[in-house]
């Protein structure tokens, strides 16, 4: 089975920034290999609308076949609610929480970020997956890029 990758959009705009290039584009090839399939949210489709022009554009490198668009629903609505009520974070990170409950709610594999203050951060990894079993959920993997792109083997 093809691993199934949750992608935010940090990780879309790392692909051009030369601080995340090189691991971003790793992931981005594996996509294209369909070793892994790349995760789409909505949520994520959104917050590029107001991405510069080539950012937008790097989620066309990959092909259809590549990619599982999911949505962000009443259910994840209510879990992304839930993590901010049990103080995992702040109102201000809603859509933050979103992507999580979005990556719980589809049950991927992992949830790829580099964002480290909000999302790829042990601390609230461990508060999400406190509450996704309280609220009868699995554990949710979140890495880096860096943490799921192997390249090619030696």
């Amino acid at each position: 089975m093809i691993p199934r990758v949750y992608i935010d959009t940090s990780v879309i705009g790392g692909y051009l920034d030369a601080e995340f290039y090189t691991w971003s584009r790793l992931l981005f090839d594996e996509f294209i290999s369909r070793i892994k399939i790349a995760v789409v949210s909505d949520l994520t489709l959104r917050e590029l609308e107001y991405a510069p022009g080539e950012v937008r554009m790097v989620l066309s490198k990959l092909p259809s076949e590549s990619v599982e668009y999911v949505f962000l629903s009443s259910e994840a609505i209510a879990l992304a609610d839930t993590y901010i009520a049990q103080g995992v974070m702040t109102e201000k990170h809603l859509i933050d929480a979103q992507h999580i409950a979005i990556a719980t709610i589809e049950r991927v594999d992992v949830l790829v970020s580099w964002n480290f203050k909000q999302i790829v951060n042990l601390d609230r990894i461990r508060k999400f997956n406190a509450v996704n079993l309280m609220q009868g959920y699995h554990l949710l993997e979140i890495r880096s890029p860096m943490e799921v792109s192997y390249g090619k083997e030696d």
